[in-house]
């Protein structure tokens, strides 16, 4: 499929890149339209996306320093969890869309969540829960944390030709 579009990398530090992976427990559940659709909602526009099934080689490059921050426990989960059925991967573009689409996430652990985010309305997973069964949290969703971890995460999951640089009715808007 011959397209026309320009992959060219943004250099306003306003208008920012990150990624976004809906789990295996959000696809499953069938949420991943809504969850997709709060995003363009606000006006973020997808510039890269593809369904994934994660093995547990490509889970450890992605979580590439959580057993070191948080043990070999916590790693385990989060590798069970990632590789237990495709993801939908994204790269979400639009004005400061680390910090913001990390807000519309909501706190890693769904019940800590603030009431309206993505991780307080889809999950209600805990620590404990997640201790007392031996398993990852299910929170539905994954954000980058930072500009770095999204540079990072963004050259992983995407091939510069599968991101893409185009205008939506939101930039008339916004800019």
């Amino acid at each position: 499929m011959a397209t026309e579009q320009k992959k060219e990398e943004k250099s306003d530090p306003i208008i920012q890149r990150t990624l976004v992976i809906l789990k295996p427990d959000a696809v499953q559940r069938a949420i991943a339209g809504r969850i997709l659709q709060r995003f363009e909602d606000v006006g973020f526009k997808i510039v890269g996306m593809k369904m994934v099934w994660v093995d547990e080689a490509f889970g450890k490059k992605h979580y590439f320093d959580v057993e070191e921050r948080h043990g070999p426990k916590v790693l385990q989960g989060l590798l069970k969890n990632i590789s237990e059925g495709p993801v939908i991967a994204m790269v979400l573009e639009g004005v400061a869309a680390v910090e913001q689409v990390r807000k519309m996430v909501g706190s890693t652990e769904p019940k800590s969540a603030a009431p309206g985010t993505i991780r307080a309305d889809f999950s209600q997973h805990s620590y404990a829960l997640a201790d007392a069964k031996q398993v990852g949290v299910k929170n539905v969703v994954h954000a980058s944390a930072s500009l770095k971890d999204a540079a990072y995460e963004i050259n992983l999951w995407f091939r510069p030709d599968e991101l893409h640089t185009y205008k939506t009715v939101h930039e008339v808007h916004v800019f």
